[in-house]
């Protein structure tokens, strides 16, 4: 099996690592990749820091073992490879009736990625997290593969969902699918005027799948406008999907300036009549908005950019208004933002969701970004909350204890499972997550 020296980064372009990759297509490439013992995993490298990353180490890529083994039609159960991109099990699947049962922001995500970040979607207040639907994964431990089960293996499972691949390689999964009715969504928007507007909407909403994106921009009683989508599945006719389009090199630095993202952000708040409106989109349309653009965290420039994700309980929605108008005040977000509320369910010891509201705010990778970024990690902190993994380059290790009460739990698994320290990765070490001290 080839190694390969190269420079990579997470998807937010801020933190890089160079090191040795290996890009194996057969399981049996894998074993003799591994033959020198184990190292950490990689996907398609969605996460935005450097959860995925290795700096002077080596990194499997899983991203060619993406095969799509069997489906049981009368059971909704797919038997898939670690590196099947969510979006291509979706577009092949959602004309049969079927859809994989939660489904993150980028359709690029890998089964493995969303297994070991434990990820979520638009439908999580209904369908819970992703590795609720596990129904079983293949782990490669050292020189054995073992079958895990939330059933038979209860506490290796919580530790590998949002486990950040520290108890060994995702090689494949048995996914609990949803019916649906076809390859197309029936959208409503409606234009939310304010915070107190988008929260009550967001509580009331009973569609399958609802999100809202934010006007970070928004200030005094406009605080917390923007746009509620709810999505239901349909059939017919499909809209012509538009093309792909392409990033081809790094924005300047004043391409996403203050009067920019403002001007944007209000032609966008205004694209939804008063009135509010329903239209047919593609389905990955509607589940991946973004990835019909290439490259698009190339607008950032080179060097990139940071995204802020939290929830807080319910009851903490105050101090999420908070972090809102810090935000808005800084006059630094991107127009990319969305607030949604979650439900209950998590699957990992270390798995993100919890019932309360959720939001994600993109920032230029700017040292004032990084100290208001900082001040954010702070607030939740105080407001009993916690931040996504998937999406974290800043956050420090003395805050994670008390934003994840199951982490010893989390740790003592994982010593059992990789006693060496061979999966540790950037993050893992950062974060000292695997640090009893």
């Amino acid at each position: 099996m080839r190694w390969k020296t190269a420079d990579y980064s997470g998807w937010g372009r801020a933190l890089w690592a160079k090191g040795d990759i290996a890009r194996p297509e057969r399981l049996r490439a894998l074993d003799e990749a591994l033959s020198d013992g184990m190292v950490p995993a990689q996907g398609m490298r969605r996460s935005y820091g450097d959860a995925a990353l290795n700096s002077g180490g080596r990194m499997v890529d899983m991203s060619r073992l993406d095969r799509m083994l069997s489906f049981d039609e009368a059971t909704g159960l797919l038997d898939v490879e670690a590196g099947a991109r969510i979006g291509e099990i979706a577009a092949a699947f959602a004309p049969r009736g079927w859809l994989p049962a939660v489904m993150p922001g980028t359709g690029f995500a890998t089964v493995g990625g969303c297994i070991a970040q434990d990820v979520h979607g638009k439908n999580h207040h209904g369908a819970g997290s992703f590795c609720e639907h596990v129904v079983s994964l293949t782990l490669r431990q050292g020189d054995r593969t073992r079958t895990v089960t939330p059933e038979k293996t209860p506490e290796l499972f919580r530790a590998t969902a949002g486990g950040l691949g520290q108890t060994g390689i995702i090689t494949a999964a048995r996914l609990r699918m949803i019916a649906c009715k076809g390859d197309i969504m029936l959208v409503t928007e409606r234009r939310v005027e304010d915070w107190d507007d988008h929260l009550a909407l967001l509580d009331a909403s009973t569609a399958t799948y609802t999100v809202g994106w934010i006007d970070a921009t928004a200030k005094g009683r406009s605080l917390g406008r923007g746009i509620l989508e709810e999505g239901e599945t349909g059939q017919g006719l499909v809209p012509k999907r538009d093309k792909f389009r392409k990033v081809p090199f790094n924005a300047p630095h004043f391409s996403l300036s203050k009067p920019i993202v403002k001007a944007f952000n209000e032609a966008y708040y205004r694209r939804v009549p008063e009135m509010g409106r329903t239209v047919v989109r593609p389905i990955t349309d509607f589940f991946f908005p973004l990835d019909k653009i290439h490259d698009w965290n190339k607008l950032y420039g080179k060097r990139g950019f940071h995204q802020f994700q939290c929830v807080v309980p319910l009851a903490s929605a105050p101090a999420l208004r908070a972090m809102l108008e810090t935000i808005a005040n800084s006059g630094l977000a991107s127009p990319l933002a969305v607030l949604k509320r979650m439900g209950p369910g998590r699957a990992g010891y270390l798995s993100f969701p919890m019932e309360g509201y959720t939001l994600a705010v993109d920032f230029p990778n700017r040292a004032e970004a990084r100290e208001l970024i900082k001040r954010l990690e702070d607030m939740t902190v105080a407001a009993g909350g916690r931040l996504y993994f998937a999406k974290d380059a800043l956050a420090r290790g003395t805050d994670v204890g008390a934003m994840y009460p199951d982490l010893n739990a989390w740790r003592t698994a994982v010593a059992e499972a990789d006693p060496e320290g061979r999966l540790l990765t950037d993050m893992v070490r950062r974060l000292k997550l695997r640090s009893v001290a």
